[in-house]
């Protein structure tokens, strides 16, 4: 049961990145405004959507799922600072919070494992 569990949470917070992938692609303005208030350069709305579209297969299908869930871990982090410096906006404090709530989950995510349910890589043997 508990792996079955741990897949339904990855597929969970999977889509939150999955849908910010699809949100950047077919309204990337909305996101260029946002970073080009902080003085950051529009395109790099593409390789984020890229990257969070991966990051969402990578998380719910592996290989590395602990790998793919600190890494998000990271990026939630990293990104809620953009959030932050438009705190004047009771909508992006909002959003700050939860990116570090999903963290959160993306951190005990790390440090218990995929469990059965995802792919990995053969590992190798010596000799």
């Amino acid at each position: 049961m508990s792996d079955a569990l741990n897949l339904i949470g990855r597929i969970l917070i999977a889509l939150l990145f999955f849908g910010g992938a699809v949100q950047k692609v077919t309204d990337p303005q909305m996101v260029e405004e946002m970073i080009g208030w902080l003085g950051l350069p529009g395109w790099l709305v593409w390789p984020v959507a890229l990257f969070n579209l991966i990051a969402a297969l990578g998380l719910i299908f592996g290989p590395k799922v602990r790998g793919w869930a600190l890494i998000l871990a990271g990026y939630c982090i990293f990104t809620s600072w953009f959030h932050w410096q438009l705190r004047a906006d009771p909508w992006q404090v909002t959003i700050f919070v939860k990116n570090w709530a999903i963290a959160g989950g993306l951190l005990i995510l790390a440090a218990q494992g995929p469990g059965r349910y995802a792919l990995n890589l053969p590992r190798r043997e010596n000799g």
